[in-house]
Protein backbone atom coordinates (compact mmCIF):
# COMPACT_ATOMS: atom_id res chain seq x y z
CA UNK A 1 0.00 0.00 0.00
CA UNK A 2 2.95 2.42 0.94
CA UNK A 3 4.48 1.81 -2.63
CA UNK A 4 1.17 2.63 -4.23
CA UNK A 5 0.02 5.93 -2.09
CA UNK A 6 4.24 6.83 -2.89
CA UNK A 7 3.46 6.26 -6.35
CA UNK A 8 -0.01 8.17 -6.45
CA UNK A 9 1.99 11.21 -4.97
CA UNK A 10 4.17 11.04 -7.95
CA UNK A 11 1.44 11.41 -10.24
CA UNK A 12 -0.20 14.03 -8.36
CA UNK A 13 3.09 15.94 -7.98
CA UNK A 14 4.19 16.04 -11.85
CA UNK A 15 1.82 18.97 -12.85
CA UNK A 16 3.20 20.99 -9.66
CA UNK A 17 6.87 20.64 -10.48
CA UNK A 18 6.40 21.43 -14.51
CA UNK A 19 4.71 24.90 -12.97
CA UNK A 20 7.65 25.30 -10.27
CA UNK A 21 10.10 25.24 -12.44
CA UNK A 22 8.84 27.22 -15.39
CA UNK A 23 7.62 29.52 -13.04
CA UNK A 24 11.34 29.40 -11.07
CA UNK A 25 13.34 30.22 -13.96
CA UNK A 26 11.01 32.99 -14.27
CA UNK A 27 11.41 34.46 -11.09
CA UNK A 28 14.99 34.15 -11.16
CA UNK A 29 15.00 36.90 -13.84
CA UNK A 30 12.62 38.92 -11.79
CA UNK A 31 9.42 38.81 -12.70
CA UNK A 32 6.83 37.55 -10.84
CA UNK A 33 4.39 35.22 -12.89
CA UNK A 34 0.74 34.93 -11.11
CA UNK A 35 -0.41 34.04 -14.63
CA UNK A 36 1.23 30.20 -14.93
CA UNK A 37 -2.46 28.61 -13.89
CA UNK A 38 -3.71 29.92 -16.97
CA UNK A 39 -0.56 29.20 -18.75
CA UNK A 40 -1.20 25.21 -17.62
CA UNK A 41 -4.22 25.55 -18.56
CA UNK A 42 -3.66 26.62 -21.93
CA UNK A 43 -1.20 24.06 -22.39
CA UNK A 44 -3.27 21.50 -21.55
CA UNK A 45 -6.63 22.69 -24.03
CA UNK A 46 -3.42 23.23 -26.74
CA UNK A 47 -2.07 19.41 -25.98
CA UNK A 48 -5.63 18.36 -26.15
CA UNK A 49 -6.42 20.25 -29.17
CA UNK A 50 -4.09 18.51 -30.91
CA UNK A 51 -4.54 15.22 -30.20
CA UNK A 52 -8.01 15.64 -30.80
CA UNK A 53 -7.52 16.93 -34.50
CA UNK A 54 -5.00 13.88 -35.04
CA UNK A 55 -7.44 11.37 -33.84
CA UNK A 56 -10.24 12.98 -35.96
CA UNK A 57 -7.93 12.98 -39.00
CA UNK A 58 -7.59 9.40 -38.89
CA UNK A 59 -10.05 6.44 -40.35
CA UNK A 60 -9.44 4.45 -36.93
CA UNK A 61 -7.84 4.85 -33.73
CA UNK A 62 -5.99 1.88 -34.36
CA UNK A 63 -4.56 3.51 -37.21
CA UNK A 64 -2.81 6.14 -34.88
CA UNK A 65 1.31 6.47 -34.91
CA UNK A 66 2.37 6.47 -31.41
CA UNK A 67 5.21 9.12 -32.34
CA UNK A 68 3.17 11.58 -33.89
CA UNK A 69 0.22 10.78 -31.29
CA UNK A 70 3.01 11.96 -28.88
CA UNK A 71 4.95 15.06 -30.64
CA UNK A 72 1.92 16.91 -32.02
CA UNK A 73 -0.01 17.42 -28.52
CA UNK A 74 3.29 17.96 -27.02
CA UNK A 75 4.61 20.99 -29.65
CA UNK A 76 0.72 22.01 -28.99
CA UNK A 77 1.14 22.59 -25.99
CA UNK A 78 4.57 24.14 -26.33
CA UNK A 79 3.49 26.54 -28.44
CA UNK A 80 0.39 27.07 -26.77
CA UNK A 81 2.33 27.61 -23.42
CA UNK A 82 5.57 29.92 -24.87
CA UNK A 83 2.33 31.99 -26.90
CA UNK A 84 1.01 33.07 -23.18
CA UNK A 85 4.83 33.68 -21.61
CA UNK A 86 5.20 35.99 -25.02
CA UNK A 87 1.60 37.87 -23.99
CA UNK A 88 2.98 38.12 -20.56
CA UNK A 89 6.44 39.58 -21.60
CA UNK A 90 5.40 42.25 -23.63
CA UNK A 91 2.87 43.61 -21.14
CA UNK A 92 5.53 43.01 -18.42
CA UNK A 93 8.71 43.48 -20.14
CA UNK A 94 8.18 45.47 -23.08
CA UNK A 95 4.93 47.58 -21.76
CA UNK A 96 6.29 47.80 -18.38
CA UNK A 97 2.77 46.82 -16.92
CA UNK A 98 2.34 45.75 -13.28
CA UNK A 99 3.31 42.12 -12.83
CA UNK A 100 0.90 41.14 -10.55
CA UNK A 101 -2.00 42.41 -12.43
CA UNK A 102 -0.80 41.05 -15.71
CA UNK A 103 -0.07 37.87 -14.25
CA UNK A 104 -3.76 37.27 -12.78
CA UNK A 105 -5.26 38.46 -15.79
CA UNK A 106 -3.50 36.11 -17.40
CA UNK A 107 -4.84 33.16 -15.68
CA UNK A 108 -8.28 34.39 -16.09
CA UNK A 109 -7.29 34.62 -19.51
CA UNK A 110 -6.14 31.63 -19.72
CA UNK A 111 -8.59 29.54 -18.20
CA UNK A 112 -11.23 30.95 -20.13
CA UNK A 113 -9.41 30.38 -23.55
CA UNK A 114 -9.67 26.52 -22.23
CA UNK A 115 -12.90 26.40 -21.37
CA UNK A 116 -13.79 28.23 -24.91
CA UNK A 117 -12.04 25.89 -26.45
CA UNK A 118 -12.56 22.67 -24.59
CA UNK A 119 -16.50 23.49 -24.61
CA UNK A 120 -16.26 24.07 -28.53
CA UNK A 121 -14.47 20.33 -28.97
CA UNK A 122 -17.57 19.11 -26.69
CA UNK A 123 -20.00 20.32 -28.73
CA UNK A 124 -18.19 18.87 -31.71
CA UNK A 125 -17.93 15.39 -30.49
CA UNK A 126 -21.77 15.67 -29.40
CA UNK A 127 -20.67 13.51 -26.13
CA UNK A 128 -23.86 12.73 -23.15
CA UNK A 129 -21.03 13.80 -20.65
CA UNK A 130 -19.47 17.72 -20.75
CA UNK A 131 -16.45 15.98 -21.72
CA UNK A 132 -13.48 14.43 -24.45
CA UNK A 133 -11.80 11.37 -23.65
CA UNK A 134 -8.53 10.88 -25.76
CA UNK A 135 -8.20 7.54 -24.21
CA UNK A 136 -6.16 6.09 -27.44
CA UNK A 137 -3.50 9.34 -27.11
CA UNK A 138 -3.67 8.85 -23.27
CA UNK A 139 -1.87 5.24 -23.92
CA UNK A 140 0.65 6.57 -25.34
CA UNK A 141 1.72 9.02 -22.86
CA UNK A 142 0.89 6.40 -20.15
CA UNK A 143 3.33 3.58 -21.92
CA UNK A 144 5.52 2.34 -18.90
CA UNK A 145 8.66 0.29 -19.05
CA UNK A 146 7.66 -3.31 -19.76
CA UNK A 147 9.40 -4.90 -17.29
CA UNK A 148 8.27 -2.23 -14.37
CA UNK A 149 5.40 -4.37 -12.77
CA UNK A 150 8.33 -7.51 -12.65
CA UNK A 151 10.45 -5.71 -10.01
CA UNK A 152 7.74 -5.35 -7.42
CA UNK A 153 7.52 -2.49 -5.24
CA UNK A 154 10.91 -0.87 -6.73
CA UNK A 155 9.09 -1.19 -10.36
CA UNK A 156 5.99 0.27 -8.77
CA UNK A 157 7.73 3.39 -7.13
CA UNK A 158 10.77 4.34 -9.45
CA UNK A 159 9.26 2.96 -12.71
CA UNK A 160 5.52 2.64 -13.35
CA UNK A 161 5.18 6.16 -15.07
CA UNK A 162 4.69 7.66 -18.12
CA UNK A 163 7.56 9.00 -19.82
CA UNK A 164 6.80 12.59 -18.82
CA UNK A 165 7.50 12.19 -15.12
CA UNK A 166 11.23 11.81 -15.97
CA UNK A 167 10.65 14.53 -18.30
CA UNK A 168 9.66 16.66 -15.37
CA UNK A 169 12.40 15.66 -12.86
CA UNK A 170 15.03 15.90 -15.73
CA UNK A 171 14.25 19.84 -16.46
CA UNK A 172 13.88 20.26 -12.70
CA UNK A 173 17.84 19.03 -12.42
CA UNK A 174 18.71 20.56 -15.86
CA UNK A 175 17.40 23.51 -14.58
CA UNK A 176 19.28 23.94 -10.95
CA UNK A 177 22.10 22.56 -12.80
CA UNK A 178 22.24 25.47 -15.36
CA UNK A 179 21.06 28.39 -12.48
CA UNK A 180 23.94 27.34 -10.79
CA UNK A 181 27.03 26.10 -12.50
CA UNK A 182 26.81 28.06 -16.24
CA UNK A 183 27.76 31.36 -17.43
CA UNK A 184 23.81 31.62 -18.49
CA UNK A 185 22.74 30.86 -15.15
CA UNK A 186 24.36 33.56 -13.63
CA UNK A 187 23.41 36.14 -15.78
CA UNK A 188 19.94 35.12 -15.31
CA UNK A 189 20.43 35.28 -11.31
CA UNK A 190 22.34 38.69 -12.47
CA UNK A 191 19.54 40.12 -14.05
CA UNK A 192 16.92 38.95 -11.40
CA UNK A 193 18.75 40.22 -8.23
CA UNK A 194 19.97 43.40 -10.06
CA UNK A 195 19.22 44.25 -13.45
CA UNK A 196 20.94 48.13 -13.42
CA UNK A 197 24.25 46.25 -12.90
CA UNK A 198 23.54 43.48 -15.00
CA UNK A 199 23.18 46.01 -17.75
CA UNK A 200 26.26 48.23 -16.61
CA UNK A 201 27.94 45.02 -17.17
CA UNK A 202 26.87 44.58 -20.73
CA UNK A 203 24.25 42.03 -20.37
CA UNK A 204 21.02 41.95 -22.39
CA UNK A 205 18.17 42.09 -19.76
CA UNK A 206 15.48 42.12 -21.64
CA UNK A 207 16.57 39.03 -23.99
CA UNK A 208 17.29 37.10 -20.56
CA UNK A 209 14.09 37.96 -19.23
CA UNK A 210 11.89 37.23 -22.61
CA UNK A 211 13.73 33.54 -22.78
CA UNK A 212 13.69 32.54 -18.84
CA UNK A 213 9.96 33.89 -19.30
CA UNK A 214 9.23 32.00 -22.16
CA UNK A 215 10.92 29.30 -21.51
CA UNK A 216 9.48 28.68 -18.05
CA UNK A 217 6.10 29.39 -19.81
CA UNK A 218 6.70 26.09 -21.97
CA UNK A 219 7.65 23.98 -19.14
CA UNK A 220 4.52 24.50 -16.93
CA UNK A 221 2.51 23.87 -20.31
CA UNK A 222 3.76 20.83 -19.96
CA UNK A 223 2.27 20.31 -16.43
CA UNK A 224 -1.12 20.75 -17.54
CA UNK A 225 -0.17 18.61 -20.83
CA UNK A 226 0.65 15.69 -18.31
CA UNK A 227 -2.32 16.38 -15.67
CA UNK A 228 -4.83 15.52 -19.01
CA UNK A 229 -2.97 13.07 -20.67
CA UNK A 230 -1.39 10.92 -18.19
CA UNK A 231 -3.27 11.90 -14.40
CA UNK A 232 -6.52 12.29 -16.32
CA UNK A 233 -6.51 9.56 -18.36
CA UNK A 234 -7.02 11.95 -21.56
CA UNK A 235 -10.17 13.07 -20.34
CA UNK A 236 -10.61 16.80 -20.56
CA UNK A 237 -13.45 18.81 -18.87
CA UNK A 238 -13.79 22.61 -17.88
CA UNK A 239 -12.52 23.73 -14.94
CA UNK A 240 -11.43 20.34 -13.86
CA UNK A 241 -7.68 21.56 -13.24
CA UNK A 242 -8.25 22.43 -9.74
CA UNK A 243 -5.82 24.54 -7.40
CA UNK A 244 -2.89 22.79 -9.08
CA UNK A 245 -1.41 26.18 -10.86
CA UNK A 246 -1.60 27.84 -7.56
CA UNK A 247 0.06 25.18 -5.70
CA UNK A 248 2.88 25.33 -8.40
CA UNK A 249 3.22 28.67 -7.16
CA UNK A 250 3.51 27.82 -3.47
CA UNK A 251 6.06 24.97 -4.35
CA UNK A 252 8.35 28.25 -5.66
CA UNK A 253 8.12 29.56 -1.91
CA UNK A 254 8.57 25.76 -0.24
CA UNK A 255 11.34 24.97 -2.15
CA UNK A 256 13.07 28.27 -1.80
CA UNK A 257 13.79 29.06 -5.43
CA UNK A 258 15.83 25.75 -6.05
CA UNK A 259 14.43 23.62 -8.66
CA UNK A 260 16.12 20.60 -7.20
CA UNK A 261 14.22 21.30 -4.42
CA UNK A 262 10.96 21.27 -6.28
CA UNK A 263 11.30 17.80 -7.12
CA UNK A 264 10.99 16.70 -3.03
CA UNK A 265 8.77 19.36 -2.46
CA UNK A 266 6.23 18.20 -5.60
CA UNK A 267 6.26 14.56 -4.07
CA UNK A 268 5.77 15.72 -0.38
CA UNK A 269 2.55 18.01 -2.01
CA UNK A 270 1.13 15.07 -4.08
CA UNK A 271 1.31 13.32 -0.86
CA UNK A 272 -0.53 15.76 1.41
CA UNK A 273 -3.30 15.83 -2.06
CA UNK A 274 -3.60 12.24 -1.71
CA UNK A 275 -3.34 10.71 1.75
CA UNK A 276 -7.01 11.35 2.17
CA UNK A 277 -8.59 9.08 -0.10
CA UNK A 278 -6.79 6.34 2.12
CA UNK A 279 -8.10 7.19 5.24
CA UNK A 280 -10.98 5.44 5.43
CA UNK A 281 -14.62 7.11 6.72
CA UNK A 282 -12.76 10.51 6.52
CA UNK A 283 -15.30 14.12 6.94
CA UNK A 284 -15.63 16.00 3.73
CA UNK A 285 -14.48 19.07 6.20
CA UNK A 286 -11.45 16.77 7.33
CA UNK A 287 -10.43 16.17 3.49
CA UNK A 288 -10.46 19.83 3.16
CA UNK A 289 -8.32 20.32 5.76
CA UNK A 290 -5.83 18.29 4.42
CA UNK A 291 -6.48 19.91 0.97
CA UNK A 292 -4.93 23.27 2.74
CA UNK A 293 -1.70 22.06 4.08
CA UNK A 294 0.26 22.27 1.40
CA UNK A 295 -0.45 25.85 1.24
CA UNK A 296 0.13 25.95 5.29
CA UNK A 297 3.29 24.16 4.36
CA UNK A 298 4.28 27.12 2.46
CA UNK A 299 3.73 29.42 5.10
CA UNK A 300 5.78 27.75 7.82
CA UNK A 301 8.72 27.55 5.19
CA UNK A 302 8.12 31.14 4.25
CA UNK A 303 8.21 31.86 8.12
CA UNK A 304 10.96 30.39 9.25
CA UNK A 305 12.80 31.47 5.88
CA UNK A 306 12.35 34.96 6.45
CA UNK A 307 13.28 34.86 9.98
CA UNK A 308 16.43 33.27 9.43
CA UNK A 309 17.38 36.04 6.72
CA UNK A 310 19.78 33.54 4.75
CA UNK A 311 20.78 34.96 1.44
CA UNK A 312 20.41 31.72 -0.58
CA UNK A 313 16.62 31.13 1.00
CA UNK A 314 15.38 34.70 -0.77
CA UNK A 315 14.02 35.23 -3.45
CA UNK A 316 15.77 37.66 -6.31
CA UNK A 317 16.11 40.97 -5.38
CA UNK A 318 14.19 42.47 -7.83
CA UNK A 319 11.46 40.30 -7.85
CA UNK A 320 8.37 42.45 -9.25
CA UNK A 321 9.90 45.35 -9.68
CA UNK A 322 10.01 47.00 -13.02
CA UNK A 323 13.31 47.76 -14.85
CA UNK A 324 13.45 51.07 -16.59
CA UNK A 325 17.01 51.54 -18.09
CA UNK A 326 16.45 55.50 -18.74
CA UNK A 327 16.64 55.34 -14.68
CA UNK A 328 20.08 53.68 -14.70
Amino acid sequence: MLATIIQRAVMQGTPLLFGSTGEILTEKSGHLNLGIPGIMYVGAISGVAGAFLYEQSVASPDLLNPFLAVLIPLLCALVGATFMGLIYCFLTVSLRANQNVTGLALTTFGIGVGNFFGGSLIKLVDSDVPSIALSKTSNFFKTQLPFASNLGWFGEIFLSYGFLVYVAIIVAIISSYILNKTRMGLHLRAVGESPETADAAGINVTKYKYISTCIGSAIAGLGGLYYVMDYANGVWSNNGFGDRGWLSIALVIFSVWRPSLSILGSILFGFLYVIPTYIPDISVSAKKLFEMLPYVVTIIVLIITSMRNKKENQPPQALGLPYFREER
